[in-house]
This record gives C-alpha cells, structure tokens and sequence, in this order.
C-alpha cells in the first residue's frame, strides 16, 4: 500500500465526526501527544471541577458533603457512568482503590469460587503489576503462567480454577477475542478475569455480551482521568451472592456506619469497596466521563483503526519491525515498532515534541487517542522519526542515558 499524503491526512480530518472533541482537552501546542495509553491528555473542564470540589464542597460543605456533594455515593455512582463504555448493565462496576488492588481482590473472590481448583493461568507477556498480584495469591493457590509455545488449550485443564488476561496487550497492541476466550475458559469450568487497561475508552468492550465474570481497569489512560486516578472493578451480577473479597474494610460493610466489630458483606457489587474513597482523585475521573458521555464508541473505533492504520502505512518505508499486529480485528489503539536504540528514539522525538514511549527491551510505544489525535498528528509523527532515523540524532548521549520515567 502506498504512503499517506498530507492531503490524504486533511481530507480524512476534514470528515472526522470526532473532530470537535479535540477542544475539549487541554495540550500544550508544541506536542504531538501519542502517550495517551499511558496518562491521558487533560480535558479542559477539569480543573474547575477540582476547584469546584476543593474550595466549595471541602472549603465550604466540609464534612457535610459527603451526603449533601454525594461524595458517599461516587464509587458506585462513577461505576455506574463508566458502565456503558465497557458493556456492563448498571450496579456490576465500582470505582476504588487502584488497577493492582482491585486485581487482588478480584482475584482471590474469583479462586474462592472454584474450591477444588488449584491453577490459576495467566501470560508472561502481561503487564508486570498482573503477575506480580498473581504472585501474591501463589502462597495458596498453585500459579501457572503461559510460556513460549503455550496456547491457552494445552493450559486449561479440570484444575484451571481462574484464567486472567489483557484485553490488549501493553507492549504489542495485539486485542484478544474476549468472546471467544471466555467463552473457552468457561467451557472448562474455570472463571474469565479480564484485564481492561489498554481497552476502556480505546474501542468497545462488551463484558456482558462476553459473560465475564470479572474486570479491572484503570482511569488515567485513555479516560482521561489524571495521574493517579482512580481504578475500577467489575464483577457479573451472577457473582454479587456468593463472591467474598479479601480486603474487608469499612467501606464494603453492609452497615458501614453502625460500627460493628463483625463484618458483613454490603449487598451487590458494593461488597468489593474496602476503605475511605480519595476524593479529590475522584473529581478528576468525574470530570473526564461528562466527556465520554456523548462518545459513540463505535466511531472512537472506527477512527482509531484509521489512525494506527495511516501510522503503519506512514512508517512502512523506514523498514522497522512491528510487533503490533496489522489485522484491524487484532489491534488495539497503538503501533509498537522495534529498534535497537529503541530508548534513544523515543527521547530524541521527545525533544521534538513528539511524546511516545519506550518498553524493554527494544519497543517504542505510540498510543492514538481518536477524541485528540488527528491524521496530520500521525504523519507529522511519521516524519519526525524517519528525520530521527536518517538523521541519527539519537545518537546524542542526552538521549542515551536512562532516566527513571520515559
């Protein structure tokens, strides 16, 4: 296929009916933001809604907030709007804590549901904090992850109580089938945990439809929610009953405010809450979903697969290895291109102005974000790293040297 033009790129724009979202985010104007799968762009309204939550609910309302602000109600009532992009009925998702914990506690409800089972299945591919919460439950339940050459056919067995896996990948890009693997997975009797962080707000996920047994995602990725936001957990409703999460605290408590020295579980999806909410991390997620309110995720798609498609016809030419998959029905919202200087080229294209990121050992990572990224972004990206290439500027020793964040 041949390279885009730049009057390809404008005319694609010129039809974007995402275009006017754009406006709605906050980025500095000498950027060509493509990290969006790492932290989120700012979207312009929400630091009125910190001040808003600072000054007037806390300044003013203090404690009196938490009934008459309905700082109480905000887990369930952020996962109740976060719902909708991610194929859930209401009253199956909460926000709290963070992807980690919630992991852990998803987790270890999903195996208590499976006495019997000992194996829980994941990949060595996944992102590092999914294996390192595996790890943590290993202690009692038996843990076996994918190695090379593995399918998840040879690993399911009657012993497989759990099996987690990313919804697409954090290094590759590569989507998973979510229907068909769940569908899979409980066929051998064992429960679906899906890891939703690189997918919630890129395309449309539909646990439901799937029949998922449980999710975690993240909100500072491509929902926009700030450094730090909060996560969210799903649990099917099927599950609300008999699940038992290991982190009892107060928060989940069926009477949280009659301070009983015994726990009991609060009825629904409430019982997976464990303490005190952050509040001001909260406000910054409130104000990211008004956006995602009016999203048609079917077009966020649509647009998505158009840029990571324009990128890789942009990029073909400069003759470097993609571990991302090029079947649209396999690719998430990034291209990640290998390079031996991988580090070096992200930070040189830095310098520049274009934001991406690296991951070992030879990746560089570029996230399109449809609600702020453009075809004119995507090959102004494109001929930044080919000028980066030929030019090796990357070469520079203020490039080569590693920092603690890329």
């Amino acid at each position: 296929m041949s390279a885009p033009t730049r009057e390809e790129a404008l005319a694609l724009d010129a039809a974007d009916p995402l275009r006017g979202f754009r406006e709605r985010f906050t980025l500095p104007k000498d950027v060509l933001y493509l990290d969006g799968n790492s932290l989120g762009a700012l979207p312009a309204h929400t630091p009125e809604r910190l001040r808003r939550m600072v000054e007037e609910e806390w300044g003013n309302g203090l404690i009196r907030s938490w009934n008459e602000a309905g700082w109480y109600d905000l887990p369930r009532g952020l996962g109740d709007r976060i719902a909708p992009l991610v194929g859930s009925a209401p009253g199956q998702i909460v926000v709290c804590d963070s992807t980690s914990v919630n992991l852990f506690k998803v987790l270890t409800a999903a195996l208590r549901l499976r006495p019997g089972r000992s194996t829980l299945v994941s990949e060595l591919g996944s992102f590092p904090t999914d294996l390192y919460l595996t790890e943590g439950v290993a202690p009692a339940w038996r843990l076996l992850l994918g190695r090379d050459g593995d399918t998840l056919d040879e690993l399911l067995d009657a012993d497989t109580a759990v099996v987690l896996l990313s919804h697409v990948d954090y290094r590759t890009g590569r989507l998973q089938d979510m229907a068909a693997v769940t569908a899979k997975v409980q066929a051998s009797g064992a429960l679906m945990v899906w890891d939703l962080c690189h997918s919630v707000g890129a395309l449309p996920v539909e646990l439901d439809a799937c029949g998922a047994d449980f999710a975690v995602g993240c909100g500072y990725k491509y929902l926009n929610g700030g450094p730090g936001a909060p996560a969210f957990l799903y649990a099917a409703a099927r599950h609300h009953d008999a699940a038992r999460q290991p982190l009892t605290g107060w928060f989940g408590h069926a009477e949280p405010f009659a301070m009983s020295p015994e726990y009991a579980p609060a009825a629904g999806i409430g019982r997976f809450l464990t303490g005190t909410p952050p509040l001001l991390s909260f406000a910054g997620l409130d104000a990211a979903l008004d956006v995602w309110a009016s999203v048609d995720m079917a077009l966020v798609r649509a647009k998505s697969l158009s840029l990571t498609s324009f990128f890789l016809r942009a990029t073909d030419a400069l003759g470097l290895p993609t571990v991302t998959p090029r079947v649209d029905s396999e690719r998430g919202s990034q291209v990640s291109l290998q390079h031996e200087s991988a580090y070096a080229v992200v930070q040189a294209l830095i310098a520049r102005g274009v934001i991406g990121d690296f991951r070992e050992r030879d990746v560089m990572r570029f996230g399109f974000t449809p609600l702020y990224v453009s075809h004119a972004d995507v090959l102004d990206a494109a001929e930044a790293l080919r000028d980066v290439l030929e030019s090796k500027s990357y070469l520079d020793p203020r490039f080569t040297q590693r920092g603690a964040v890329t």
